[in-house]
């Protein structure tokens, strides 16, 4: 029921977009078409991006601000609770929304992950194709005549993870923690997760993008670039309006 789902509702929609790209992009080109493809989504998705991005920034912002309320009400949780969420009506700010932004964005990004993975180019599904949607004559799975997209790549591979680790680097702040390690358990877990989210998972992602294909790889290095680009210009116009 849910694969039926998210074949019809994702999944197919976005492997009609690829075809349809192939037809109309020039020679052909699979690359190209997985670059246009990644960029258009990844602009629909910007609203929602950028309300995540605020709301990162302004948690960051009133950091000191929760920490205080948090030492000045240690012994009453629930006046402790009140004033956090009393500040963050008074900042605009929903703590979930990140969250939620991300919960929504990640059907469309598997799905468009999984039409590059599971995409079976250069052969194409037509029992997937809507009936205004051509086969392609030609597919062209050479991008820019010289790496082939059903194949690995080392070098998108690469680019791939030093484009996770950059955004990982833009996006992904130092946990604020006064403890040293081993003082707090929680605190400790933090430093874990910044850690692995900066340095472990883009080693991650060039690996797999290598053993997957070079489609893959196009895809998560284009994703990134959009990704940092945004997250650098939504910071901007936050601090030019604050």
């Amino acid at each position: 029921m849910i694969r039926d789902i998210f074949t019809a509702l994702i999944y197919q929609p976005l492997y009609n977009a690829l075809v349809e790209l192939i037809d109309i992009v020039p020679f052909a080109d699979v690359g190209i078409a997985v670059i246009v493809l990644t960029v258009f989504v990844k602009i629909l998705l910007f609203p929602l991006a950028r309300q995540a991005i605020r709301t990162q920034a302004v948690l960051k912002k009133v950091q000191p601000r929760i920490e205080e309320i948090r030492k000045d009400y240690k012994d009453d949780q629930h006046r402790q609770v009140k004033e956090t969420l009393a500040l963050y009506k008074e900042n605009r700010v929903h703590p979930l929304s990140g969250i939620l932004t991300l919960i929504i964005q990640l059907p469309v990004i598997f799905g468009l992950y999984w039409v590059f993975f599971r995409g079976g180019l250069p052969v194409i599904n037509t029992d997937l194709l809507y009936s205004f949607v051509q086969n392609p004559p030609s597919v062209n799975m050479m991008f820019l005549g010289f790496i082939d997209m059903g194949g690995r790549s080392a070098l998108l591979a690469i680019l791939a993870g030093a484009t996770q680790f950059i955004h990982a680097r833009i996006a992904i702040q130092p946990p604020q923690t006064n403890s040293k390690p081993g003082e707090s358990i929680k605190d400790d877990i933090q430093r874990s997760m910044h850690l692995q989210m900066r340095y472990v998972l883009p080693i991650i992602v060039g690996v797999v993008s290598f053993f997957i294909s070079a489609a893959v790889a196009l895809y998560w290095t284009t994703s990134n670039i959009f990704t940092i680009g945004q997250e650098l210009l939504v910071r901007k116009s936050f601090r030019d309006t604050q």
